[in-house]
């Protein structure tokens, strides 16, 4: 199993005032005591903006890139060429620190993952133009873009998903918490999509908390704070049911442990329980 880690499993996110953002040594060597070897960026800035430094930071904790999680809205042709012009700058510092993946989100606009909504057949037809643009830019760094369903984005729901497997032949970063929190069952996007999956986020998810964000009736960042991702085996993700389909699929791609939190202080040193309990769950499943 190839088992990476992302940031976001330590509370560093891309989102303003998104809780305490640990250092990325602290994050490094708790991923390194884990016994994982590669991982993915965590948000722009986050690990040092010049590529060969950050490729000496990794390589002092036994590290590798292996992507980065970039957003960008792609639906609208006004904002179209600013946004692929921020995308060609993180994929040049992704391909320059190793990365091998772009992990593209469709924003929606805001800020943050609380709002959302369905987008026309044009805007549709503005982002497949959009995505082919963005693989563009990808390929010739070397890289692989991969579309990432995500809570509070464009390509949010079970309708979003399907619509996009069914009209597209983009590849796909299965997400299995996102994917569940849209009300789509995360195995049967993963045999939908087939061998389009390319990447694999591990998160579990509370279904209790995530119907309420789901209706309404509850924030997603409140959500987070109240324990929306659970550790792997814990929620309503069937983790097992999506590890044991792809590997008899035969997928070969990466698996990052992604278990967003939000967190209000430093936790104790050492790695978090709750990225311990799930990376042990993943190589004992996978």
């Amino acid at each position: 199993m190839k088992l990476a880690a992302a940031p976001i499993s330590w509370g560093v996110s891309e989102v303003p005032d998104w809780g305490s953002q640990l250092a990325p040594d602290r994050v490094l060597a708790d991923m390194r005591t884990l016994g994982i070897h590669a991982t993915e960026a965590g948000p722009p800035g986050y690990l040092p903006a010049d590529p060969t430094a950050t490729r000496a930071l990794l390589d002092s904790y036994g590290l590798r890139l292996i992507g980065g999680f970039v957003t960008a809205v792609l639906h609208d042709r006004v904002r179209r060429a600013q946004e692929l012009a921020a995308v060609t700058r993180q994929a040049d510092w992704l391909a320059s620190a190793g990365a091998e993946l772009l992990v593209l989100a469709a924003a929606a606009g805001g800020t943050g993952y609380s709002v959302s909504g369905d987008i026309s057949d044009d805007e549709w037809r503005v982002l497949f133009e959009s995505l082919d643009r963005v693989a563009d830019v990808a390929d010739q760094r070397s890289l692989r873009t991969v579309v990432h369903p995500h809570f509070g984005t464009v390509i949010e729901r079970r309708h979003h998903v399907m619509h996009f497997l069914y009209e597209s032949g983009f590849p796909l970063c299965l997400d299995t918490g996102h994917i569940a929190l849209g009300g789509a069952d995360p195995l049967e996007v993963a045999r939908v999509a087939g061998s389009r999956v390319w990447h694999v986020h591990l998160k579990d998810l509370d279904g209790g908390l995530g119907e309420r964000v789901r209706i309404g009736t509850l924030s997603y960042d409140d959500a987070v704070r109240r324990g929306l991702y659970r550790p792997l085996g814990d929620g309503a993700a069937r983790i097992a049911d999506v590890l044991e389909h792809l590997h008899a699929a035969g997928y070969n791609g990466w698996y990052v442990l992604e278990q967003d939190v939000m967190l209000d202080h430093e936790p104790a040193p050492g790695p978090p329980e709750w990225v311990a309990r799930s990376a042990a769950y993943a190589r004992k499943h996978g």
